[in-house]
Parts: structure tokens; C-alpha cells; sequence
């Protein structure tokens, strides 16, 4: 457990940040080592068939995960101001929310998974490879969702390094079941999808030993469990317009799916492609708004909102540096990267127009990012859901379709940047007005 609530505010965050940083990388690199090892052995239409599946299982998911937010926001701020009674009764409440959640995500996959496939137009020739992928990962959805729920209490409590310790174990071995599978078992993309969930299932396992040897206040006790509903409806307060939201975004990369899908199967594996690719760049700002939460959360629970407004500059000219970065790279690399999925030369070009498209605003997506993990930080979630609403569903749908008319896929990625454009510009001018301030939660008595 950590307390950020002193020393250099830049230093805290991007040390707190790192260890995420590195562990999100690890979970990233081995979807994208299935993919690689999809795409280049099974071909362009196993590649399409397993992106065309995240958006399903992504849609699925965030309503729970991002009520589960609420439960992080509280254990922060509760753990900045020494209530730890109160943290152990949060935590338990959300396993309890979570299990049962989990339970209920596989059923709805399980029976969704085929008409939602025909509804976002997969293609004939993708579709038997797509619904069973996602049915695979549908099954052992409760793996998934108790890792993602133990790592964010640990890091609610200031502990990001010890998730990243069993998520390269994991990783390590879900490249191995990903050779095994697939190269010897000849499973298919059957066997991508078993890796991924076992991997996730040794994650979650390592995970939920590790809090119940460790943190002894929040050993876990099944018969002294209880489920705290005043702290629930506490948590879904802050946690439901983050879910809504992620479920709006999770249907705005559906919607965009379904126009790329038009386009046919090239189209799609371009997409699954760039999209990894896009999901590493996007990372750094990503991690360091999760650090910039936890910072802010704990830091308003102490009732210090001065280190709030310096902790905030310095993360946002880290994600900008960073993000430069990366856009030159993936103006030079490009087409190199791409060709790693698949090499069918229809494939590469639609992949790199993709990225230097998107690349080219790195730096705006950041200041959006840095900015609503403030925002979030505080527990005013609703906000940000409003300006993600605006700028997915008033923004990036409707002018990635209407382009994806005269500039084929182009106008489709073409709406990306636009609708970060407007989101950023929103998210800072509401932080500038520090109406987010008065929705702390908890603040300890001085």
C-alpha cells in the first residue's frame, strides 16, 4: 500500500504509473501475439474474426468493470483518509457485486453472441470463426473479471506493482498455450481463445492468493463476508456513469465495426491490426490518468487539492511527451508494423492509412485522458460520461459514416481524431471551471 499524499507529485505518479504501464503492456502484447500468430497462421479471416469479436466482449463487460471504478474510487479515498474499516467493507462488497455480475455476463454472451455477429454484418466466410472465439471467452468471463476487480482494489490501496508480477507469469504463459494450441494442437482460433482464458484465470488465481496471504485487514473470509449496501449505492453513485459510459463507447466501437465490416474482410483484418497497435500507443496516457485517479482520489480524501493541481500538470506534459514520441514512430514504422499480422498487401495499406490518421493525434487523446482521471479521481464520473456521449455518439458515428462514403475506410478512421478533438476540449474547459472539487466523497477531519 502506498501513500500518495506526499513527496514530488510528477515522481509519485509516473513511478505509480509504471508498474500499471508495463502490466498493461504484458496483457496487451499477448493479445496481440494472438493475433500475430492468428493472422499469419490461420490467415486474414481468422485475424477479422478475432477482432471483430472485442468489441462484443468489450461491450459485455464495461458496465460491470465500470461500476467496479466506483468501488476504486472509494477504497482510494477511504485509504487516503485512514478508514480502513471502511476499505475492508468496500472490497467485500465488490467481490460479492462482481461474482455475481461475472455469473450473469457469461449467460447474456453465451446467448447473444450469434445475432449480435449477424447485426455488426460479419462477413460469411468470418462468422463461425467469430462466434466461437467469443463463446470461449464468454465461458470463463468470472476469470476475467476477478482479476481485473483484484488488481483495481490493490492499486486503489497504492499498489501497482504487484498485479504487473502476475500478469508477465500470465503472459509468459499464454504465448505458450497460444504455440501449443495453435501450431501444434491445430485448435484454430478455438485455441487462441482458450490461452487467453486460462492466462487470465492464472492471473486472477496468483492475484486472489496474494491479497488473502498478505493484506491481513483484507484477508478473504467467506463466512464474514457482507455485503454493505450503503456503501454499494455509494459506489454505483460514482461507478455507473463511468459503466454507462464505457458501455457507450463499447457501442460506439460497435457502430464503427459495423461500417469497417461493409468493407469486407481486408477491411476488418486492417482494422484488427492497427487496432493492437493503436491499443499500445494509447496505453502510456491511459496508465498515467489510472496513477492521476488513485493520486487525486487519495490526495481529496487528505483534503489537499493543491497537489491535485500540480499532480495534474505534471502528468499531462509526461502523456504529451510520450505521445510525440510515439506518433513519430508510427509515422516511420508503419506499414512494418502492420505487416507483422498479416501480409496480404490489401491489408497493410488500409492498416498504415489507419495509423498515420489516428497517430497524428496522440497528444489530443492524452489531454482528454489526464484530464477526466481527475475528474474521476474526485468521483464526479458523470461529467465525462456526458462529454463521451457528445463526442462518440454526436461526433465520431455520424462523421465516420458520412466520410466512410467518399473517402471509404479513411473517413472512417478520420472521425477518431475529430471526436477526441471535441471530447479534450470539453473535459479541460469543465476542469478549469473546478466544479469537480465538490464532489469528493470522503475527506479526512482535520
Amino acid at each position: 500500500m502506498k501513500d500518495l499524499t506526499q513527496g514530488n507529485e510528477g515522481k509519485l505518479i509516473l513511478y505509480f504509473a509504471l508498474p500499471m504501464l508495463i502490466g498493461n503492456i504484458f496483457q496487451q502484447l499477448y493479445n496481440t501475439v494472438d493475433s500475430i500468430i492468428v493472422g499469419n497462421a490461420l490467415g486474414k479471416e481468422a485475424l477479422a474474426a478475432v477482432g471483430a469479436s472485442f468489441p462484443i466482449i468489450f461491450l459485455l463487460v464495461s458496465l460491470i468493470m465500470g461500476i467496479s471504478m466506483g468501488s476504486t474510487i472509494l477504497i482510494s479515498q477511504f485509504f487516503g483518509a485512514r478508514q480502513l474499516e471502511q476499505v475492508k467493507k468496500t472490497i467485500d462488497t465488490a467481490y460479492i457485486f462482481l461474482f455475481f455480475g461475472s455469473i450473469v455476463a457469461t449467460i447474456i454472451g453465451l446467448l447473444t453472441s450469434g445475432p449480435i455477429l449477424r447485426l455488426l454484418k460479419i462477413p460469411d466466410e468470418v462468422f463461425p470463426m467469430a462466434k466461437t472465439y467469443l463463446d470461449i471467452i464468454f465461458a470463463g468471463m468470472i476469470v476475467m473479471f476477478g482479476y481485473n476487480s483484484i488488481s483495481a482494489i490493490l492499486r486503489g490501496l497504492g499498489d501497482s506493482k504487484t498485479p504487473l508480477y502476475f500478469l508477465i507469469i500470465s503472459t509468459i504463459v499464454n504465448i505458450l498455450l497460444d504455440l501449443l494450441f495453435i501450431l501444434v494442437f491445430k485448435w484454430g482460433v478455438a485455441g487462441a481463445a482458450w490461452a487467453t482464458v486460462i492466462a487470465q484465470g492464472v492471473s486472477f488465481i496468483l492475484g486472489f492468493i496474494y491479497l488473502h496471504k498478505t493484506h491481513e485487514l483484507f484477508k478473504f473470509e467467506l463466512k464474514k463476508m457482507s455485503f454493505d449496501r450503503r456503501l454499494f449505492n455509494a459506489s454505483m453513485k460514482i461507478g455507473l456513469p463511468a459503466g454507462v459510459q464505457q458501455m457507450l463507447v463499447a457501442g460506439g466501437m460497435m457502430a464503427l465495426s459495423r461500417i469497417v465490416n461493409s468493407f469486407g474482410t481486408n477491411a476488418i483484418a486492417a482494422y484488427t491490426a492497427a487496432g493492437r497497435l493503436d491499443s499500445f500507443a494509447s496505453m502510456p496516457a491511459m496508465n498515467l490518468s489510472a496513477a492521476l485517479s488513485s493520486f487525486a482520489g487519495q490526495n481529496l480524501g487528505a483534503n489537499k487539492p493543491d497537489r491535485v493541481k500540480r499532480g495534474y500538470l505534471a502528468t499531462l506534459g509526461m502523456a504529451t511527451l510520450i505521445s510525440i514520441v510515439i506518433t513519430i514512430m508510427i509515422f516511420f514504422f508503419g506499414k512494418e508494423l502492420i505487416a507483422l499480422f498479416n501480409t496480404d498487401p490489401d491489408v497493410i495499406v488500409i492498416g498504415e492509412r489507419y495509423l498515420k490518421i489516428v497517430g497524428s493525434f496522440y497528444v489530443i487523446f492524452s489531454s482528454m485522458f489526464i484530464t477526466n482521471g481527475v475528474l474521476r479521481g474526485a468521483g464526479d464520473t458523470f461529467i465525462p460520461m456526458f462529454f463521451t456521449i457528445c463526442s462518440l455518439w454526436i461526433v465520431r458515428v455520424p462523421i465516420s459514416a458520412y466520410l466512410s462514403k467518399t473517402l471509404g475506410t479513411d473517413g472512417i478512421w478520420w472521425g477518431i481524431p475529430i471526436a477526441w478533438t471535441v471530447g479534450a476540449s470539453l473535459s479541460i474547459i469543465y476542469y478549469l471551471t473546478g466544479r469537480w472539487k465538490r464532489k469528493v466523497v470522503v475527506k479526512k477531519v482535520v
